[in-house]
């Protein structure tokens, strides 16, 4: 089998002996990736996470069952899974002790197969893809707390979500399914045109209107929304974008650039009457619960490019060139 690492050289593909689970362990042959900004910025060395040296890099992957250790009660070998971004993040709130991330600290799913704790992995729905399975690790789960924790999936709520990338394309479709008003910024009429086909209600161009806090609370009647799910900032325009009692859900904060970053007026914050909440992707009963929404409605999500897994430097650099809308995904599919 083969395998993706990183090591000071950069990303290097190396050949191993097929592995055997520990108690508790399962083998997942991988039958699709996804990555992302974040995959980027593993490679780049700027996470804020630690990165293992040698680590095998990736935390998006979908396959099946092909082995199971000693104890393991949860899958069976044939059982069609998607990996965990956390694996010991189970239930409850992110304390430090489930910050053990794959492709970090932990090897991920950059590989033919991989050894997971059967706590790390839920069953796939029956009408996705193992490429669109591999698409909901991360931004979905991201997306599903972002909105779930706010309170926003309730039919009248109104969604702001920023930017176009996986993130806020997931909140657009799961806000949609909950009967959500959902208004998004993006760049360029193709990419308004395509989040209108997703069921955006408004859609604002941020190039055209930099300063575009004003045209929310005008789509609002000064309402300002509910939920604002921060993928891009600034931070400062969330503030003032959302609702009194509202939340902004914060999952982008080394996205924003320098604006993003100026640091924000207390008098902002308190006036805001809004909670601030960092979100670091989800639980494992997050992926859960959205995986029941998703099966239910039979939702699909938005790729944009699948690359074999013999390119997946090729897949990095287009990541890097950026301009793409949807998740880039990896298949192992010969």
């Amino acid at each position: 089998m083969k395998s993706y690492h990183l090591d000071p050289a950069g990303l290097t593909l190396r050949e191993h002996e097929e592995p055997e689970p520990g108690r508790r362990q399962i083998v997942v042959r991988m039958r699709a990736n996804a990555i992302g900004y974040r995959d980027l910025m593993v490679l780049a060395g700027n996470y804020p996470l630690p990165i293992r040296p040698g680590v095998v890099p990736g935390c998006e992957g979908a396959g099946e069952v092909v082995a199971v250790g000693a104890d393991v009660t949860r899958v069976r070998p044939g059982d069609r899974v998607a990996a965990t971004v956390f694996p010991r993040w189970l239930d409850g709130p992110f304390r430090r002790d489930d910050a053990a991330q794959l492709g970090t600290m932990l090897d991920g799913v950059l590989t033919e197969c991989a050894v997971l704790d059967e706590d790390g992995v839920v069953p796939i729905p029956e009408h996705l893809s193992f490429e669109e399975a591999a698409a909901f690790p991360l931004a979905a789960v991201t997306a599903w707390n972002a909105l779930s924790g706010s309170g926003a999936l309730r039919p009248g709520a109104t969604v702001l979500a920023l930017g176009s990338g996986g993130v806020s394309l997931f909140a657009l479709q799961f806000a949609k399914l909950a009967g959500a008003r959902v208004i998004v910024t993006t760049s360029g009429a193709e990419k308004a045109r395509r989040l209108r086909d997703l069921g955006a209600d408004e859609v604002i161009d941020y190039r055209a209107e930099p300063v575009w806090w004003p045209r929310v609370r005008d789509l609002t009647g000064d309402e300002g929304a509910d939920c604002v799910v921060d993928a891009t900032g600034p931070l400062e325009q969330s503030l003032r974008s959302v609702a009194l009692g509202g939340e902004v859900a914060l999952v982008g904060y080394w996205l924003s650039g320098a604006e993003g970053a100026r640091p924000v007026e207390p008098g902002l914050l308190f006036g805001s009457g809004a909670v601030v909440r960092p979100v670091a992707t989800g639980s494992r009963a997050h992926f859960r619960e959205l995986n029941r929404a998703v099966a239910a409605h039979r939702l699909r999500p938005v790729l944009d490019r699948v690359f074999p897994f013999t390119q997946v430097r090729e897949a990095f650099e287009y990541c890097e060139a950026g301009g793409g809308f949807g998740k880039v995904i990896i298949s192992h599919a010969s």
